[in-house]
């Protein structure tokens, strides 16, 4: 019988063993780098995900669907209001009925289980406050201004809601749009001006609550979408139910206190309010109620832009329905104005789509050079 080296220490194994043993280990190595090189993909991802704007990352049927359901709502509102309720001279005490319809619809929503309240902090209950104000104060200026200046300038200066939503953007998000998307605006506010054209008159204060206005309106639309869309995250039902009272109480207060809603219980007193009239009043607030559910969310998939761009697009459309309907009259250049905005509107909305593409493009190329970057190299 063959002696047994004595250097040779069994606790070392035999040469094979020594290999599998090494092989082992390589292989676990190998399994786990790829497993951190996944993890990083798939961070690199979500981080380039998130770069994309919001707007961007929801399918283009989905838009569309809700862009179609909000300009439904919103010329049949208008329609209910010329047809319906006549000459209701009382604006403060309407966007009362407006903001009460909507905190009861989100608060009956909210029973029956379609959404749950999120907790929010100090500050996020304070931010919600505001906005409250600015929705207040956006429909006063308006409201004030449209009495001092013609109601075609004040359509034309409305229309330059873009730019400034564009501005505001640019400024306080650092976020910019392509030159192709810039171009295709020209033809929108140029067109609403030419639908709109008539009478220009204003006065020194009444141009400067009209152009106040127009800035207050684009900060509500981009604070609304950022609400949704920022850190705050909060769906359109939950930020209607936490700011819609607020907003009512500050507008009966306003009619209150500008003896609007004196004016009101004269007209009731004079036997004006009646049943019918007064299921008028709740069919419109069941419209601005659908409405304003419609508005909020459609602002959270199609971006705070291309709602400014869809109230051009209303106003000729209201101009053009108002001609089907009720026999207004417009002059060519009226006509020629709504044709324009309409073109305008397309070539936006081609622009946009493109731009979409472009981006999810960029993004893939990004994450697959980021992928190949971090691949594992196992010698």
């Amino acid at each position: 019988m063959a002696e047994k080296s004595p250097y040779h220490d069994s606790s070392y194994g035999s040469e094979d063993e020594r290999t599998n043993s090494q092989d082992s280990r390589l292989e676990k190595e190998t399994l786990i780098i790829k497993s951190d090189v996944e993890a990083q993909s798939r961070h690199t991802r979500a981080q380039s995900t998130a770069t994309i704007a919001p707007e961007y990352q929801i399918p283009t049927s989905t838009k569309y669907l809700y862009l179609a359901l909000y300009f439904g709502l919103n010329l049949t509102l208008t329609l209910y209001n010329k047809a319906v309720l006549g000459k209701f001279a009382f604006p403060w005490l309407l966007t009362t009925l407006h903001t009460t319809s909507a905190s009861l619809g989100c608060y009956i929503l909210m029973l029956r289980g379609h959404f749950k309240l999120s907790k929010l902090t100090t500050r996020e209950h304070l931010v919600l406050i505001s906005f409250s104000f600015l929705f207040t104060v956006n429909i006063a200026i308006s409201n004030v201004s449209l009495a001092m200046v013609s109601v075609p300038f004040h359509q034309i200066m409305r229309s330059t809601c873009p730019i400034f939503t564009i501005l505001i953007y640019r400024f306080f998000y650092g976020r910019t749009y392509s030159q192709a998307t810039y171009i295709s605006l020209i033809p929108v506010i140029l067109g609403v001006g030419l639908a709109t054209y008539g009478d220009y008159y204003f006065t020194g204060i009444g141009f400067t609550l009209t152009l106040f206005g127009v800035v207050l309106s684009a900060l509500k639309t981009v604070m609304s979408n950022r609400i949704m869309t920022g850190s705050l995250a909060l769906p359109a039902l939950e930020i209607l139910l936490r700011m819609s009272p607020l907003a009512a109480l500050q507008s009966l207060l306003y009619a209150v206190a500008t003896g609007e809603a004196s004016a009101f219980l004269a007209w009731v007193a004079e036997g004006n309010l009646t049943p019918s009239y007064s299921s008028a009043l709740l069919g419109n607030g069941l419209l601005a109620f659908l409405l304003n559910v419609s508005s909020f969310q459609t602002n959270k998939l199609a971006g705070a832009l291309t709602m400014t761009v869809c109230a051009n697009l209303k106003q000729c459309l209201t101009v053009l329905l108002g001609i089907l309907l009720f026999d207004v009259t417009v002059g060519v250049w009226n006509g020629a104005g709504m044709l324009v905005t309409l073109v305008g509107a397309g070539i936006y909305s081609k622009v946009e789509l493109d731009s979409k593409g472009k981006k999810v493009e960029a993004t893939m190329a990004k994450d697959l050079r980021g992928d190949a970057d971090a691949a594992p190299r196992v010698s």
